[in-house]
Formats: structure tokens, C-alpha cells, sequence
């Protein structure tokens, strides 16, 4: 029997939502993106649960998107590509808005659309040995839909350092980047994630949280969807560019790419 690619629990009102993708280094691919996106929404409905907890089975949090699907991605129409970006704007708006609060424990690499998804998060932790990065650029992609939350967590400068050049950081430099909010010993993260998670569930209001996020969310991000919308639009153009076909075909064939 095939595991399912997303596996979902609820204890002490905490729901843990796990990456279940270990052999494909839990990267990105349609099916993952709508049943992270079926998962969260789940816990919004659930009485039950007041603390999400995202997390991933495997020595890599997230890899970025799947290799047959970036081949998919250049046989795909316009269209189709904007369908698909709606679906990656879709996950991430809904974690974004989430009436719950959502903590990310990173234990291994975020890359690309994995970062982008730890860092959403409200809270994350992650270990020393975890290294971030959007490497979109070195394939002829673009960060568009991540940039546009990256650029309300950190600055302008360190977001330019990090989208430019695609190169990968420690966890420590997320931390002081701004992007993350704790670096946590693997030995000691599970039980100082669920501790965060069990004292938000027994030392706060529900419905103060909830509405705690919706405020720093609108009054941060009042241009948001605007540039979210945007930037689905630029992620579906540069996907028919013969930058990325050139990527994307040197990516997968394990070739170094003259660009």
C-alpha cells in the first residue's frame, strides 16, 4: 500500500501536518501542492485544533519542485502554467491567512518553493544543520510568488542578496536574516516545538491569535494580493523563456549550465 504524501494527526489540539515524500526529498510537485493546501484547510475547520504544526519525514524539509514536474512545466501552455502558479499562490495564501497559528520545524534543507513554504510559516525553527535558499535563478526561473513574502520579512537589500544570487545560506543566517526565529539543536527540537505549540493552546485565546494574525497580516501586506497576482502572471511567462527550457534541461541532464 502507497503512503500518502501528506500525513495528518491532531493531539492536545495541536494538528501536525507532515511532508511524507522522503524519496523524492518531499519536493514540489501538483498532487503535494493541493493536499498541503486540503490539509491546512482541514485544520482551519477543525474545532478542535488550535496550533498547526508543519514538518517533513526525511533528512530534507523540502527540495523545491519535483524533477518530472519541471519537465511538465515546459510542455505546459500559458495556461496551464497560470492554473499551476494559482494553485503554489493558493497553498501559500492559505497558510498565510490561516485563522491558526502555524510553526514550521525545518529539520533538513528548504530549497526554492520548500523555503518559501517553511518560511511562510508564524513561527519557525529549524536546526543548525538545515540550509535555506532560492536558487530559481541558476535554473532561468524566477522567485516570484515567494519574493512577495520574503520582501515583508527581511529587507530590500538582503532580499535582493538572496533572490539574485540563488546561492544557499546556513540556519543561523535565516535567523539573522529575519526569516526564521529559532535555531534549535536537533536533538532538542521536537520537544521545544511542542512545547511552543502546547503553550499557545494552553496560555492564549483562540480567537485573540486569530485575530492577532489578520492584523499583522492587512496592515503589513495591504499591496499583497495585488503582487501576488502579479507575480503568478510572471511566473507563468517565464516559464515558456528559453532560459529556463535551457535550465531546466542542463538541471536534469546534470550538466553545468553556461549561461
Amino acid at each position: 500500500m502507497t503512503e500518502p504524501l501528506v500525513l495528518y494527526s491532531v493531539y492536545n489540539k495541536v494538528a501536525t501536518i507532515t511532508l511524507n515524500r522522503s524519496e523524492k526529498r518531499n519536493a514540489l510537485n501538483p498532487e503535494l501542492v493541493n493536499l498541503l493546501t486540503e490539509s491546512f484547510l482541514r485544520a482551519a475547520e477543525d474545532e478542535q485544533v488550535k496550533v498547526v504544526l508543519l514538518k517533513a519525514n526525511g533528512a530534507v524539509f523540502s527540495a523545491g519542485a519535483d524533477l518530472n514536474y519541471l519537465l511538465q512545466l515546459q510542455q505546459n501552455s500559458y495556461e496551464e502554467n497560470l492554473a499551476d502558479s494559482e494553485n503554489l499562490k493558493r497553498l501559500f495564501t492559505t497558510i498565510y491567512y490561516l485563522p491558526k497559528i502555524v510553526i514550521a520545524q525545518v529539520e533538513g534543507h528548504a530549497i526554492a518553493g520548500g523555503c518559501g513554504l517553511a518560511t511562510i510559516c508564524d513561527l519557525i525553527y529549524a536546526v543548525p544543520e538545515a540550509n535555506f535558499g532560492y536558487t530559481e535563478v541558476k535554473l532561468g526561473f524566477v522567485p516570484a510568488i515567494v519574493s512577495c513574502f520574503l520582501l515583508r520579512k527581511t529587507s530590500e537589500s538582503i532580499a535582493k542578496q538572496i533572490l539574485l544570487t540563488g546561492d544557499l545560506f546556513t540556519a543561523q543566517k535565516a535567523f539573522d536574516y529575519g526569516l526564521i526565529n529559532y535555531v534549535t539543536p536537533a536533538a532538542e527540537i521536537n520537544q521545544t516545538v511542542m512545547d511552543c505549540a502546547l503553550k499557545l493552546c494552553t496560555e492564549t485565546s483562540a480567537n485573540s491569535l486569530m485575530v492577532t494574525k489578520q492584523l499583522i497580516g492587512q496592515t503589513n501586506n495591504p499591496q499583497l494580493e495585488k503582487m501576488l497576482d502579479f507575480a503568478v502572471h510572471i511566473n507563468a511567462r517565464v516559464r515558456d523563456s528559453d532560459d529556463f527550457k535551457k535550465g531546466i534541461a542542463a538541471f536534469i541532464n546534470k550538466e553545468k549550465i553556461n549561461w
